[in-house]
């Protein structure tokens, strides 16, 4: 945790912060071995960064001073990341490093080698998803959670949701065996695509290389989902 990510309910008078949540307040004693008078790196969700000092750490409480919250977060990955459902396990640590990389806006989506049985999974319960995205701002130091969208369908998604996505966007392909390969260094709006463990089935590869997708690869080695999505962030930006 580099990064004490608090509420807006959480801060009293602009000047005061007190958190009771037991996880962050575990981390204070166990990880950061936190005292009376240390200053730490806090930041309120949905805006600033700045310092804070600890006047009071208790088991079930802790307060801080605040020294300014003005700093402004990194920037965002200029990315919508259209993600075909991983595994449960792999959903969770996915959320986090891509939380943590910048990205702002993920569709979680259905294809056909998607297991049905991956929709019913406790981790996408809004809460636990949102658990992901804090600890993924955490460890980035970074305020600003994610949207996610979930998209059950192949089909209506490409029917009713592609088109407007890719509008003023560069649309890519993430698929072994794509004649380009990963471009680096974007800056401009873009929407990654990224299939599930086995890739897409070759209807859905022409279905968004026909919206004006491009297909591109990252090499002649087949990765898992979670490495593969780290990997093509950090190379495209």
């Amino acid at each position: 945790m580099n990064l004490i990510l608090l509420s807006p309910d959480e801060i009293q008078h602009d000047r005061l912060a007190c958190l009771r949540d037991p996880r962050r307040l575990r981390h204070l004693r166990e990880v950061h071995r936190a005292q009376v008078g240390d200053s730490l790196t806090l930041g309120v969700a949905g805006g600033g960064i700045g310092r804070g000092e600890l006047t009071l750490l208790s088991d079930d409480e802790a307060r801080f001073t605040l020294d300014g919250l003005d700093t402004p977060p990194p920037p965002a990955l200029p990315v919508h990341l259209v993600l075909a459902l991983p595994r449960p396990r792999m959903l969770a640590r996915s959320l986090e490093h891509v939380t943590a990389l910048g990205v702002k806006h993920i569709t979680l989506l259905h294809t056909r080698r998607v297991e049905k049985s991956y929709w019913q999974s406790p981790e996408l319960d809004p809460a636990k998803i949102h658990e992901h995205l804090v600890l993924g701002l955490e460890q980035a130091r970074d305020t600003l959670l994610p949207e996610v969208n979930l998209a059950k369908g192949f089909r209506p998604f490409a029917e009713e949701r592609l088109p407007s996505l890719l509008e003023g966007r560069r649309g890519l392909v993430a698929h072994p065996g794509m004649a380009q390969a990963c471009p680096t260094g974007l800056s401009e709006p873009t929407a990654l695509f990224i299939g599930p463990e086995g890739g897409f089935i070759p209807h859905e590869v022409e279905r968004l290389l026909e919206a004006g997708c491009e297909g591109i690869h990252l090499g002649p080695r087949i990765l898992r989902v979670e490495t593969a999505v780290v990997a093509l962030l950090a190379r495209l930006f």
